[in-house]
């Protein structure tokens, strides 16, 4: 029975003993050259050196395979970004450059960059046999990719902006907060230096100055001018290579809603005259920039007030005032005509085309007079226009150019935009205000002392206490009342006694008058006034504006 024994445990030994060998020689066998994979997916094994941090060794045993599964965790950062790099050097001979893709741990993209890109971009020797960092240099880069961002997201791009407002709070850029695919590192480049920062001042007006770039696109080259709603500003539009006025309102919610506002006018006059024949300012581009609407329009000369004050409030030729005239009736009745108010008109509004002009020294005054080269004007600024069925404020017009019908607060439509027409065109001509006050009582005073007592029916009808027994309640010897009557004087005593054109003088006052009437409904047109006896001498250029509205009408 022991002899049994013995034999049985000695061929059990015999065979584990003939077994191991054979399992060896099948671990040790070159495994077989895979086949070059189509699937994106595989990363196929590649051949390399015996010393070689990246090699990959296949084992079949189990336990030397959780005996290792610490260490390739630890150096999975460093193999699988420089095993796409070894394989791709050992299909390709030295020198080539090819596409290939490679995957960083930490940012989840993928970057399509070459070889040497690849090389510099991970920080590898270009002297390493394989292309890839050598192993001095692997623990030292492989320690700085795991804390350092890769050189490509660390540069920040010029598209990326920091709004700050005047209490110095920082925002992410609109487009980052809009999209959210993007990384956090773009919303947030980590170089501030480079970045755009957009300042807002406690007004609510865009921090700039000479230089600035606005949307990549407008250059500022100088401010022209200022206004409540923000600022206007003279930018070369670097696309076209063409100076054109940009109109940067504040990043104040109400003027930005009144902007839209202008913004619908503008784009509907448009639409009725692509051509700009009828005098309106044309609307070239617009949009928003961090909360600041800007508006681009052509670039014209200065309004014909600063042009006037910087005169020395001379008083322009008779002439050029009629021509001046009768644009602006021109281009106030095109707004009537498509049921639209300005009401807003005033000299500060009206530009010219071309403000060139020549200068002479008058020897009497001993100044500098300007002789205006071209009378041809602009209106602009239709951020209070109003449509026929539209809200009507109770309150339009700037002080001086307020009808009646406003102050009393009777409700008001397009004849009050004829009421400022006529301040204007007094103003114009004598180079004077005619209503300069700033309180409705004195306005009320002075029109009385310039045109006659108000209509009893309008007094009748209005709510506001300013009259007593349909009489306006007026003390003529204080000292507003001494004011009122030591400037103010019946209309026709402002015509000039020693005019040589003396019958164009009254033919202009007449047309006043007639605009300065108090009730509404009895007040002059605009298309009666166009064929008033002062316009006559515009018969010529009235042909080439009929011929430019047929046209523009035909368009439609």
């Amino acid at each position: 029975m022991t002899d049994l024994i013995v034999s049985l445990v000695q061929s059990v030994v015999e065979s584990w003993v003939f077994k191991m060998p054979r399992t060896r020689r099948r671990a040790r066998s070159p495994t077989p050259e895979p086949h070059p994979s189509t699937n994106s997916h595989e990363t196929p094994a590649v051949e390399c050196p015996s010393n070689s941090a990246h090699a990959h060794v296949q084992h079949s045993s189990p336990s030397h395979h959780y005996a290792t599964a610490k260490r390739r965790r630890l150096d999975h950062d460093v193999v699988s970004s420089s095993s796409t790099a070894n394989h791709t050097n050992a299909n390709h001979p030295a020198g080539t450059s090819n596409n290939v893709t490679s995957t960083t741990a930490d940012s989840g993209h993928h970057l399509g960059v070459s070889n040497h890109a690849s090389s510099q971009h991970l920080g590898g020797r270009r002297d390493s046999p394989t292309g890839g960092p050598s192993s001095s240099s692997r623990k030292r880069n492989s320690r700085r990719h795991s804390s350092k961002r890769h050189p490509y997201y660390s540069k920040p791009s010029s598209s990326h902006y920091i709004h700050r407002s005047h209490n110095n709070h920082f925002e992410p850029p609109p487009s980052s907060r809009s999209s959210r695919h993007q990384s956090s590192r773009h919303r947030y480049p980590s170089s501030r230096a480079s970045v755009k920062v957009i300042e807002d001042d406690e007004d609510g007006h865009l921090v700039y100055s000479n230089g600035y770039v606005i949307q990549n696109r407008f250059k500022i080259l100088s401010t022209l001018g200022e206004g409540t709603f923000g600022k206007v500003v003279k930018v070369k539009d670097l696309y076209k290579n063409e100076v054109v006025a940009l109109k940067i309102i504040k990043n104040v919610k109400k003027y930005r809603e009144a902007a839209k506002l202008e913004i619908n006018v503008l784009e509907k006059l448009a639409k009725y005259d692509p051509n700009g024949k009828y005098r309106c300012v044309q609307l070239l581009d617009w949009f928003d920039y961090h909360g600041h609407m800007c508006l681009a329009f052509e670039m014209l000369g200065s309004s014909v007030f600063d042009f006037l004050k910087d005169n020395n409030y001379e008083p322009y030729p008779i002439q050029q005032v009629r021509q001046m005239a009768y644009e602006l009736c021109y281009a106030v009745k095109f707004m009537h005509d498509n049921r639209l108010t300005h009401t807003d008109l005033k000299p500060e509004n009206i530009l010219f085309f071309d403000s060139s002009h020549d200068m002479t020294f008058d020897a009497k005054r001993k100044q500098d007079i300007r002789h205006l080269k071209n009378a041809e004007i602009r209106l602009i600024d239709f951020g209070s226009a109003t449509f026929d069925h539209e809200h009507h404020s109770t309150i339009v017009s700037t002080r001086h150019y307020r009808a009646p019908e406003v102050i009393l607060e009777l409700g008001w439509t397009q004849p009050c935009d004829v009421w400022s027409v006529g301040c204007i065109i007094f103003e114009l001509a004598l180079g004077i205000t005619l209503f300069q006050t700033h309180d409705n009582k004195e306005h009320l005073a002075m029109m009385e002392r310039i045109l006659g007592p108000l209509p009893e029916r309008m007094v009748a009808r209005t709510r506001v206490k300013y009259f007593s027994h349909g009489r306006l309640c007026w003390d003529e010897k204080s000292s507003a009342g001494r004011y009122v009557r030591e400037h103010c004087k019946p209309l026709h005593r402002y015509i000039p006694k020693n005019s040589t054109d003396i019958e164009d003088w009254e033919d202009m006052f007449d047309l006043i008058k007639k605009m300065l009437i108090y009730d509404p409904e009895r007040r002059l047109t605009l298309r009666e006034a166009l064929r008033h006896a002062f316009f006559a001498p515009m018969k010529n250029v009235a042909g080439g504006y009929r011929n430019a509205a047929d046209s523009s009408s035909a368009s439609r």
